[in-house]
């Protein structure tokens, strides 16, 4: 018999039901779901979806236990914070440690006390009333921002060499989108090591080598290269999609890019912050640059409350909408304040909290 310690923090709802993923990582605790609710409140702000901030997570490693062990863990999970979620108050979806089975598990068990209530979670199965495109959404999101960001430094597809940190599903799907794109991808890392290739590597074909249990430094044509190294490859854009503090002070001065988007949360540190800056490196942000999945966690959620599906061509153009939107405004904020973009994202962000907490008269005019 275990005994695993659970949270679900809800930080805003000034502008609306809250709304943040489930984690499951052993070394989670209250003030990292603290830190992550803050942060997604700011985030739905700055993107114009109408939600608060909330995170949720158990601190047990997924990997250890069997699949009946973790379906134990969800249901009960989900029956203790049931009282406080649901499609009018609070909305979790995956995060890390998490997938769409874990929502499955979730929506059956408030169900059992509500009836059928898909709306209740986000990041469902497609059998489930999923969404289309959600899969690849954060990934997709990264390469609209690379769009927008590109003419502002000259960039097109073609003059684009890209390097990423984490293929999993945001990184591989960044990868796999920008290479369709006409972008070479010259340099992938994962959890295991990394290689480079100056000829581009078929992220395609590494996609489905990896889904096939083969090992990154086995793909043919590559070449295995150290970290130090691979923070080194020459490129136009580097797609940070690991964990957090990957890049620091003692690395940053390292990266040979142009454009850095954050695919990751907090992958770059206050103090690499600086040297970015100053070495001319525009980097886009992760609380607008990852955006793309909590978006269409939003389109998963309205298409459940109207029991209405939107083809994935309709997911992905309404996408491309609200990521440029957020883009361009965010953009505008850092030009005409002197700032840089993360400084203009929060800036945009904070403001549409407290301008909905005004008009709620939570806070005086």
């Amino acid at each position: 018999v275990r005994i695993f310690t659970g949270y679900r923090i809800q930080h805003n709802l000034s502008r609306g039901p809250a709304k943040g993923g489930i984690r499951y990582h052993p070394d989670i605790d209250i003030d990292e779901v603290r830190a992550l609710a803050m942060w997604m409140t700011w985030k739905c702000a700055l993107i114009g979806i109408p939600y608060g901030g909330a995170k949720g997570g158990v601190a047990v490693d997924p990997r250890l236990l069997s699949r009946n062990e973790l379906e134990r863990v969800t249901r009960r999970y989900a029956s203790e914070i049931m009282p406080i979620i649901g499609p009018e108050k609070d909305i979790p979806a995956p995060d890390v440690g998490t997938d769409a089975q874990t929502m499955a598990w979730m929506m059956d068990e408030y169900g059992k006390l509500h009836g059928h209530t898909p709306a209740c979670v986000t990041g469902k199965p497609i059998s489930l009333e999923g969404s289309y495109g959600r899969e690849a959404a954060t990934g997709r999101g990264l390469v609209y921002l690379y769009r927008e960001a590109a003419p502002k430094l000259n960039l097109g597809p073609t003059d684009t060499r890209v390097v990423v940190q984490g293929f999993g599903n945001v990184g591989s799907w960044a990868a796999r989108i920008m290479q369709d794109l006409g972008c070479t991808v010259v340099g992938v890392a994962d959890v295991n090591g990394a290689v480079h290739s100056e000829e581009g590597i078929d992220a395609e074909a590494l996609h489905r080598h990896i889904g096939e249990g083969g090992a990154l430094e086995e793909f043919e044509g590559v070449d295995e290269v150290s970290t130090e190294e691979f923070f080194g490859i020459e490129c136009e854009v580097f797609i940070p999609a690991a964990l957090g503090g990957m890049i620091h002070r003692g690395n940053a001065d390292e990266l040979r890019c142009r454009m850095l988007i954050e695919g990751a949360n907090s992958p770059t540190t206050p103090s690499a912050d600086d040297v970015l800056e100053d070495n001319g490196i525009m980097v886009i942000p992760d609380v607008m640059a990852n955006a793309g999945g909590v978006i269409v966690s939003y389109f998963e959620w309205v298409q459940n409350l109207q029991h209405f599906r939107w083809e994935e061509r309709e997911v992905n153009d309404r996408l491309g909408t609200i990521m440029r939107r957020a883009f361009r405004s965010v953009y505008k904020r850092a030009e005409d304040d002197d700032v840089s973009l993360r400084l203009a994202a929060y800036e945009l962000g904070i403001e549409r909290v407290a301008e909905a907490a005004r008009a709620r008269g939570y806070i005086s005019a």
